[in-house]
């Protein structure tokens, strides 16, 4: 295969990525071994994501006409790319929780609904709740004053039973 093919080939895979992908964190991933690079890859693939070692021009080549042509200005020195195809925070939360295990590598920033987010706010994404906890917490929301009223409801029938009670009592 020719150097021009592969090239081709190469920008043609990311432009597949950023066509489908929600978020992309871009990290330098020095330091990290072929073993730790193949351990976040399968972390990142069961929430649906992919961790990419990049070629900065091929990628620059590839975000153009995208959401992400922000992503530019990131690209600099040895960098990878995490891009998350479902959940917007998972693939920030997984890299995010690696980089603190493994004590090597950095987020250098992120592209989010073609938005560039510097290191700091890629970080803060990582602490954002999933979807599936947001959605627990709705729904947590919306059953807590549906909760109240059923007690407060049973508290008073609750009362009413026991004060019959008490009167039959009595009059027996």
């Amino acid at each position: 295969m020719t150097t021009k093919a592969f090239k081709n080939e190469k920008i043609e895979a990311f432009k597949k990525s950023f066509e489908n992908a929600k978020v992309a964190v871009v990290t330098d991933y020095r330091g990290y071994s072929v073993e730790e690079i193949t351990d976040l890859r399968r972390k990142l693939q069961k929430e649906n994501c992919d961790y990419t070692v990049t070629k900065n021009t091929l990628c620059k080549i590839a975000s153009k006409g995208t959401n992400f042509e922000a992503i530019e200005p990131l690209l600099k020195g040895p960098s990878a790319i995490a891009f998350g195809f479902g959940d917007e925070v998972a693939a920030a939360k997984i890299v995010s929780k690696f980089i603190k295990e493994s004590k090597k590598g950095e987020i250098v920033g992120a592209v989010l609904d073609g938005n560039l987010l510097d290191a700091e706010e890629a970080k803060k994404l990582a602490n954002l709740p999933s979807k599936e906890e947001l959605y627990a917490k709705i729904l947590g929301s919306i059953n807590s004053p549906a909760s109240g009223i059923v007690y407060s409801i049973n508290g008073v029938m609750s009362a009413l039973v026991r004060a019959i009670d008490a009167v039959a009592k009595t009059k027996a």
